[in-house]
This record gives C-alpha cells, structure tokens and sequence, in this order.
C-alpha cells in the first residue's frame, strides 16, 4: 500500500496474491437486507467459491445465505483468513483490534471505509491491510468478470443487437 496525496494505491499483484490466498471471510456488518451492498457482495464471493461467514450482532443466531450469523469476530467457528468490514470508518479500530487478536490475514476495509490508525497497527500485526476497496469489485477486475464494456455478462455476438447466451453455446456438444 502506498498513499500518495491521500489517496490510496495497491498495487495489483497484492490485491491478486490475497484474493487467491483467502478462502475463509468474515463480515463484519452483513445485513440480512437483499439491497444493502454486503448481502450483495456476500452471495457473489460465495458464488467465487469463498466460505463468508456474516458477522452482526443484530442478527445472531439466524442463517444468511447458508451460514449462522455471529455476533463477534471472537464467537466464530474457525479462525478466518479475511475480515471484510462494511461498518463507518470510526467503527474500525476496534474491529482491527479483534481482528489482530483471533488471528486473521488480511483486514480489508469497504469501499468509503478509512481508518489509517488502524490500518498501521494491523499491519504492524502482520495483517495485510486493504482500504476503501471491495473485494468483490476487485475480483472481477483481477480475474477478467469486468470487460472494456464494464461487465463480462456472458454474452457473445457479432451483429448489433443479436447476442446469444454463452452457457447456451457451451451446452453444445
């Protein structure tokens, strides 16, 4: 990570080595609601073959997309390999603090979140630190899901207005 005129810039071959690293995510602030960005990010990591574990106090105890929702980082199963956190920027130092206590790799911090404090004691740690990315935005921009039209949708064509699904033409022997 490097800020330069306070902006924040991470070079790609990090942001690729963490994303293939982790396989194990935590939440912190997975809300139950289909329209809030982490139930979004949440099922799409899932669908990348990541196991995210929601964590909010709110909804302990229920099941979001398939998993049992925590409380706390420290109520988790297992040790996970990311904390993902979609809480306010002043809500972080203590999210990182837990973070550095169970162990975790990475602490990647939401788009518009921020908390430089935090982010140097993590790191400090031995936690890579990411802010005001999404992993998920990143993913499809490292692994080829977002083209030059913004979106690979699976679509192929070569008349304008004529497309034809590509899980279509893959069904074809």
């Amino acid at each position: 990570m490097s800020i330069e005129g306070g902006d924040l810039r991470y070079d790609d071959g990090m942001l690729r080595m963490v994303l293939k690293d982790v396989k194990t995510i935590a939440m912190v602030g997975a809300s139950m609601n289909e329209m809030r960005p982490s139930y979004f990010a949440m099922l799409y990591l899932q669908g990348k073959g990541f196991r995210v574990l929601p964590v909010n106090p709110r909804y302990a105890g229920q099941t979001l997309l398939g998993e049992v929702v925590h409380a706390d980082l420290a109520s988790l199963p297992l040790v996970p390999d990311m904390v993902d956190i979609f809480r306010k920027s002043e809500d972080v130092p203590p999210i990182a603090d837990e973070a550095i206590r169970i162990g975790a790799k990475v602490l990647w911090m939401q788009l518009g979140v921020r908390h430089d404090e935090a982010a140097a004691k993590a790191e400090a740690a031995g936690l890579k630190v990411v802010m005001n990315r999404c992993p998920k935005i990143e993913y499809g921009r490292l692994f080829g899901e977002i083209g030059w039209l913004g979106v690979n949708r699976g679509m192929i064509s070569s008349k304008k207005g004529q497309a034809m699904q590509l899980s279509k033409f893959r069904a074809r022997p």
